[in-house]
């Protein structure tokens, strides 16, 4: 098992024991999260932070599931939180849609997990959804039918597993 990489436009800010991937996983998160670090407008000179958690269950016992924690050093929890914070704060739906496109620029946990529902190729074994959990699964998918109990398990990181 390999540590998921640093790329150009992002660093993996966390122990190698985070993270033991397969290189299958490893190369597939490199590319996810370089192409999300690039379109948030990170570069070599000014990469951003990722940090992955230790996993204890199913996938990660064979290094084909990591999780991901924090952004730039803020964790998703905290990141979901400043969404429902902002969202909550617009009342009518004309400015809550404003609302969402703007913080969608800002919220770089939301743009994470929007970057690796739609460039990754994540796992979805027969009989199961997709392999890709977090705060912001039930709206945005692209697994939506999630259970409460899966999704409170997940709202403070993000689940991928190849």
């Amino acid at each position: 098992m390999f540590p998921v990489p640093s790329g150009l436009a992002y660093r993996v800010n966390s122990p190698p024991r985070n993270a033991p991937v397969t290189p299958e996983l490893a190369a597939e998160l490199a590319r996810v999260l370089e192409r999300f670090a690039q379109d948030a407008g990170f570069t070599a000179e000014r990469p951003v932070s990722i940090e992955f958690g230790q996993g204890i269950v199913g996938h990660h016992q064979v290094g084909r599931a990591a999780d991901i924690y924090g952004v730039q050093s803020i964790g998703l929890g905290k990141w979901r939180e400043r969404w429902d914070a902002r969202l909550a704060a617009a009342r009518m739906a004309n400015q809550r849609r404003a609302l969402a496109r703007c913080e969608g620029v800002s919220n770089l946990g939301w743009r994470l997990y929007k970057a690796l529902q739609i460039y990754g190729r994540w796992a979805q074994p027969y009989g199961y959804p997709i392999q890709l959990f977090g705060p912001w699964t039930r709206e945005e998918g692209p697994w939506k039918y999630i259970s409460d109990r899966l999704l409170a398990a997940h709202g403070d990181h993000i689940h991928v597993a190849k």
